[in-house]
């Protein structure tokens, strides 16, 4: 066999095997995923006599709110989509209009990808932000109506919103419970489960939330099998099965040659 049939074997050899590694790397969950904080129970089960257990993860309930429109929205609305939300109210002096203009920020970030993330900014306090207030704040902060809201509802809902559903207090221990004035954006995934909690005022915090917004996102695809998973046993065989014709055809042609 001359040098260039020992090349070319070498490659068919190589490079499938490459091609099999690379596909099994991928097929596998090689994204790093934000942690989930919050769970409700763990379930044992029994299968194929083995001991499996499950967490339960929280997901948050469902609420209803008024928008900067007028509009009645709820996290229904918002299926699908992962949500950033945060607490503020309209005349706050400190540190409100600051996470207003890096709330805009994110909403400018994802300007392209408006279907993948819903922003929403609640108002904790209610008896002052009527719907034109909060209008008028949103159209100041350049809103997009569809894609951030700014909402008010019951003062009650919205503080066991914040601290049962939301987690407020264990995010910033600081927090009054009594008067929700935190400088955090909260995370949710499409299953509405708490994924994190960021620093509105850390460049390196928004920098993370930047990056966990898409990569939740293809957490919900990869719920999907990957195509290529259910191949993975048999991908050496087929790659054998190649390698093996074309050594044969190698060798055949080199007899050829010498004849």
């Amino acid at each position: 066999m001359n040098k260039n049939a020992i090349i070319t074997l070498l490659a068919v050899i190589i490079i499938p095997l490459t091609g099999y590694f690379i596909v099994k790397y991928y097929s596998k969950d090689a994204v790093h995923m934000p942690r989930r904080y919050f769970f409700d129970d763990v379930v044992t089960r029994e299968k194929n006599g083995k001991t499996t257990t499950d967490t339960l993860w929280h997901a948050v309930k469902n609420i209803s709110f008024t928008n900067q429109l007028g509009q009645t929205v709820s996290l229904d609305d918002a299926k699908g989509k992962v949500i950033v939300l945060d607490f503020f109210f309209t005349r706050c002096p400190s540190i409100c209009p600051g996470l207003a203009r890096n709330m805009k920020k994110l909403q400018d970030a994802f300007i392209k990808n408006p279907d993948i993330v819903q922003f929403i900014s609640i108002s904790v306090d209610p008896e002052f932000d009527s719907v034109p207030q909060l209008r008028k704040f949103a159209d100041k902060y350049e809103a997009n109506h569809d894609t951030w809201w700014f909402v008010r509802g019951d003062k009650k809902q919205i503080n066991d919103f914040a601290f049962s559903e939301i987690k407020a207090s264990i995010a910033d221990t600081e927090v009054d419970t009594a008067f929700i004035h935190t400088e955090n954006f909260f995370l949710l995934d499409s299953n509405r489960v708490v994924r994190g909690w960021y620093n509105g005022f850390d460049t390196a915090a928004l920098a993370m939330l930047v990056r966990d917004v898409p990569t939740l996102m293809l957490e919900r695809d990869r719920k999907k099998p990957s195509i290529f998973r259910e191949f993975i046993p048999i991908l050496p065989v087929i790659f054998a099965g190649i390698a093996i014709v074309i050594v044969i055809t190698l060798v055949l042609n080199n007899k050829r040659e010498k004849n």
